[in-house]
């Protein structure tokens, strides 16, 4: 049985992540951006283990949310779900970019850490020098090859951490539409299976991942670089410094 941290839990694919690995008998620990959403949560996962709160376009209280989910203690692993399209560039940023960012440095180090991006990240671009002077040109598709880079330095960095990155695809939620073409099954339990699987397949890291299949992501992802730089410029907006053990 294993013990999972799920960001952005109330609904959509966060929510029926959290069902299905709680039917499988494991631990679930929800999010919600406020009080009256984690009630929500609540009522649509009723045997999770408990739900902690944090509006995660705000950078304080996304560093008190990290204590609030170390006070519970270890977590074997962490769904990285949580994320906004149609907003701001700035809570796209604040949301997509650096939210992963922040709880990814300040939460004690889980086994596996599952980052959810999307297949647009290919078409994004890192924009690493609008970081500090105009966030208002970075989309959601750039911020999206910021998971994805954020996912490939793990990998690099912590060898002893299966960190990888999940595109659920165009799914029927609130963020996807009713229209949306995909299958909702599947949008979900390719990152309940890198959570919780001993297949093989799933104990990897620095891998892209469609339908439980490796996919080709952005390159840009890959260059050590970058993503030192990238690592950078959080740890100036953030004042949280990248943990390197």
């Amino acid at each position: 049985m294993a013990r999972i941290f799920i960001t952005g839990s109330a609904d959509g694919l966060g929510q029926l992540a959290a069902t299905s690995l709680i039917e499988q008998g494991h631990k679930v620990v929800l999010h919600a951006r406020n009080a009256e959403r984690g009630r929500d949560a609540i009522k649509k996962n009723p045997r999770a283990e408990s739900v902690l709160t944090g509006d995660l376009s705000n950078i304080e209280e996304t560093k008190n949310l990290a204590r609030e989910a170390n006070r519970l203690g270890a977590f074997d692993a962490v769904i990285h779900n949580a994320g906004v399209y149609q907003a701001s560039s700035k809570e796209v940023f604040a949301v997509n970019t650096l939210a992963p960012y922040v709880l990814t440095c300040l939460m004690q180090k889980p086994k596996r850490l599952i980052y959810m991006t999307s297949g647009m990240h290919l078409q994004g671009r890192s924009k690493l020098d609008n970081f500090k002077t105009d966030i208002n040109r970075i989309t959601y598709a750039d911020s999206k090859l910021h998971v994805m880079t954020l996912c490939m330095a793990v990998a690099r960095k912590w060898k002893d951490v299966y960190s990888n990155a999940v595109d659920p695809g165009w799914v029927a939620t609130k963020m996807g539409g009713r229209g949306a073409p995909d299958n909702l099954q599947k949008g979900y339990e390719t990152q309940v299976w890198l959570a919780v699987s001993n297949d093989e397949r799933a104990k990897v890291s620095g891998h892209y991942f469609f339908h439980q299949k490796e996919r080709n992501h952005n390159t840009e992802a890959d260059d050590a670089l970058l993503q030192e730089r990238f690592l950078n410029l959080c740890k100036e907006i953030t004042g949280i410094s990248f943990p390197h053990a």
